[in-house]
């Protein structure tokens, strides 16, 4: 997966980390820095979170329509300088007044620009990378290594949030309220590293950062009928509004989800269950994987002898981090949770290229719409788990605290793994439907609608994020269980929809 690839894709790769590092470190605390420290609801909080989640998504439209004019390389600098402008906005305690409020949303605004000028255009010079006929056929392969980098920075965000505020609190004496702007400060700092990465390495990508065709080379565009043309495109138009609904549940992670983390589930964990609450652990098993698919498919000696030793390694360590912790017991804050989707996507990524590998060999892997309709009903099973799981807790309560604001209630101790089952679920059905959805639109999109429909994409994503915060507001107004229901229907009505219309989908692919 690794051999062959362009050196532009690791420098392009790394900077996306270091980027998306910053991202996942300020969304893992967000939704409780704005109920802490402004005294939102649960209803405003989330609305505030889906806003700024939705123009995540819907700015690289505009970043892609600048970068075609100006160039991707110059619209992916501007973008993290504007980005470490928001961040740097967020990272200065102003305490929780007004004043304070238009501040954070003005950094908001700040980071969903940057964050539109630079997204997308890093994708399209990753792309542009294999444009070249020797890295034609290393394409898919090079973006699940990028989609991996992505999920690396996120895998190790939560950790980081959580210890610099608890660093914060204990040595500098911060209340827990200034201490989420020590979060926002390490997206400053990630941000400065991922702009120090992109230019010491620029020398291997420079040659895709303009953006513009070379002179004498005419691209040929594919004709099609008006006929085709409509039909692909309506097709496309189905999927987005399907697309919407996952997104809308899915992010979940972020709210609702981290709303129950905080206030129903346990504060501490001992056992083996405490060990998946150190990062470190987890990176151990992703080493065994990837050494395990390595051994097997290493053609020399030397190679597997490696891999054997990483395994003997990583599982000696893990044995190690289990004695260490045996009788002792860790704390469990709300925010640590969102660790583990970026570490099953980074884990499970080469286990679903071979088993769809493996079908593809012979001649049975599903259809690109059957996978996403699929990705609808795994969605729809996670959320059954916390429905069943939810019944009988009480509603959510909140109570003033000694500065006059309201503060959530800690309402019960429900076993961690709950949510620990229920990421892995919609882990699975992310890699089911996210990829398959790029691919989808980017295999059917009519030639010349190419960018559009890609666009089409993103404001499918913006949209759905903007949904998202439809989870705050039923947070404390109707049971728990009836919470997730409502995700639950949202699910399954959009995959028997997507079965509903499979016949039409799959003709255009």
């Amino acid at each position: 997966m690794f051999e062959g690839q362009p050196k532009g894709l690791f420098a392009l790769a790394l900077a996306n980390t270091g980027e998306r590092f910053g991202y996942y470190t300020m969304l893992a605390v967000f939704a409780l820095f704005l109920r802490a420290n402004y005294g939102l609801d649960a209803g405003w909080a989330g609305e505030i979170y889906s806003d700024f989640l939705m123009l995540v998504y819907f700015l690289p439209i505009v970043g892609g329509w600048l970068a075609d004019r100006f160039g991707f390389g110059r619209m992916v600098t501007i973008g993290i300088l504007i980005m470490f402008a928001g961040y740097l906005l967020l990272s200065v305690p102003l305490g929780g007044d007004t004043l304070a409020l238009v501040v954070m949303l003005a950094a908001l605004v700040l980071i969903g620009l940057g964050t539109g000028l630079f997204k997308g255009n890093l994708q399209v010079m990753v792309g542009d990378l294999y444009n070249e006929p020797q890295y034609a056929d290393k394409r898919d392969a090079g973006f699940s290594i990028f989609y991996m980098a992505i999920n690396i920075g996120a895998l190790f965000a939560p950790t980081a949030a959580v210890r610099i505020m608890e660093w914060a609190q204990q040595n500098l004496g911060t209340s827990v309220n200034d201490s989420y702007h020590f979060a926002f400060a390490v997206a400053c700092a990630s941000l400065i590293l991922s702009i120090a990465i992109y230019y010491i390495f620029r020398g291997t990508f420079r040659h895709v950062e303009g953006g513009k065709k070379k002179e004498g080379v005419k691209a040929e565009v594919e004709e099609l009928s008006k006929e085709e043309t409509s039909q692909r495109i309506v097709a496309l138009c189905l999927v987005f509004a399907v697309v919407i609904f996952f997104w809308m549940a899915f992010h979940q992670n972020g709210l609702s989800l981290t709303y129950f983390a905080d206030e129903f589930t346990a504060k501490t964990s001992e056992g083996i269950e405490s060990m998946a609450f150190n990062v470190w652990n987890l990176v151990a098993i992703i080493f065994i994987v990837y050494a395990l698919f390595s051994l097997f498919q290493s053609k020399t000696q030397k190679g597997k002898a490696i891999s054997f030793a990483v395994i003997v390694i990583a599982v000696a360590f893990l044995f190690f981090q289990y004695d260490a912790t045996t009788g002792q017991i860790v704390a469990v804050s709300a925010p640590i949770f969102q660790q583990f989707n970026p570490f099953y996507v980074v884990a499970l990524t080469p286990v679903s290229l071979a088993i769809f590998g493996s079908l593809a060999a012979k001649g049975k892997e599903p259809s690109a719409p059957r996978k996403i309709a699929y990705g609808m009903v795994v969605a729809g099973l996670a959320y059954c788990l916390m429905a069943v799981a939810s019944f009988g807790l009480p509603m959510p309560q909140t109570t003033m605290g000694a500065d006059g604001e309201p503060v959530a209630v800690h309402m019960a101790d429900v076993t961690p793994q709950l949510l620990i089952y229920t990421y892995l679920i919609l882990t699975f059905a992310e890699l089911l439907l996210s990829p398959m959805g790029i691919s989808f639109v980017s295999k059917v999109a009519p030639p010349k609608y190419k960018g559009l429909m890609m666009g089409g994409w993103f404001v499918a994503t913006a949209i759905g994020n903007k949904l998202v915060g439809v989870g705050g507001y039923l947070w404390g107004n109707i049971p728990l269980w009836a919470v997730w229901s409502v995700f639950i229907a949202l699910c399954l009505i959009s995959a028997v929809f997507m079965f509903s219309i499979m016949k039409r989908l799959e003709k255009v692919c």
